[in-house]
């Protein structure tokens, strides 16, 4: 049985605003077993409150506008087992609240804007993950969640965005090509503006062992699902997966199932992998297996999969 490391794992997810970054973390924890997973957001390192940035003529993306040096001291100590005094920021209100005391678990899933924006940073994760999702759809996603959740009215969150057009390419973006995998969703053409059905490339860069995906090619019917190799934007070579977000249940079950049985330590956990709604049982399969192969990952760096 392969040694398990000694240090807690740490996957990092980094995206711009609205990205997909929280659904992603909750369900990757359910994966893991959220009893296992410290759940961390790097925005909460933010130097000003909202109204402050706002004077300042600052946004939360510019580095100036974060304590990038605490982060960067805070994941050092939590790689070694040692725990933090972590900030934290109300999101909905703009303002900061008491600091919460935060001992890392067996794994830490590490999630924000500037996750990945230095060298020593990048140096204490396991797992690097970078979120990519259409710009069209990503707009609509922050819409969405920054007027049912966050208090913004709709102009204002258009206001936000025009603010931030050149913030974006600036200080997120730059980030991508730190990743071990980027992970795009986009809008198919019939999907009626569903998030159930939406297609998800996956661009597997060769920093990480990734599972042979051989077996799910095998048979006359490959439906939904694609992998080539293909060049990334910097002329690099790479993997790509490519999820179809009309994929049958049947095929998607057999990628899961795969999937599954690589990390059969939480197979238990399986109903609740994909969901966009937990409430409505609302799931997605080009989501439930975009989570499985982020936790599968986790599972192996904790497996020493390295070595």
């Amino acid at each position: 049985m392969p040694k398990r490391v000694e240090h807690p794992i740490i996957l990092g997810i980094v995206g711009d605003s609205a990205s997909g970054k929280s659904t992603l973390a909750m369900g990757v924890a359910q994966i893991l077993g959220e009893e296992r997973c410290t759940v961390i957001c790097t925005d909460d390192y933010h130097r000003y409150d909202r109204a402050a940035r706002v004077a300042a003529g600052l946004s939360a993306l510019d580095s100036r506008a974060n304590h990038m040096d605490i982060l960067e001291q805070h994941l050092r100590l939590l790689r070694t087992g040692e725990a933090i005094l972590k900030p934290v920021y109300d999101h909905k209100r703009g303002t900061f609240q008491p600091p919460e005391y935060v001992k890392p678990k067996e794994y830490v899933i590490a999630e924000g804007l500037l996750g990945f924006a230095s060298r020593s940073m990048r140096d204490c994760y396991d797992v690097k993950i970078y979120l990519d999702p259409e710009e069209e759809l990503r707009i609509r996603w922050k819409l969405h969640r920054d007027t049912t959740v966050r208090g913004y009215k709709k102009k204002e969150v258009l206001a936000v965005l025009e603010r931030r057009r050149t913030d974006s390419p600036t200080f997120i973006h730059p980030q991508r090509t730190f990743a071990d995998i980027v992970i795009r969703f986009q809008q198919a053409a019939d999907a009626n503006g569903s998030d159930t059905h939406l297609h998800v490339l996956h661009i597997l860069r060769p920093t990480l062992p990734h599972p042979d995906f051989t077996p799910l090619f095998e048979g006359s019917s490959n439906a939904g699902l694609n992998l080539e190799l293909a060049r990334d934007r910097d002329g690099k070579p790479v993997d790509v997966l490519e999820i179809d977000g009309n994929i049958s249940d049947k095929r998607a079950e057999r990628i899961e199932d795969l999937l599954w049985n690589l990390i059969p330590e939480a197979g238990h956990l399986r109903d609740q992998v994909g969901r966009i709604d937990i409430s409505n049982g609302v799931k997605s399969h080009p989501l439930a297996l975009t989570q499985l192969l982020v936790g599968y990952h986790a599972v192996k760096a904790a497996m020493s999969a390295r070595a």
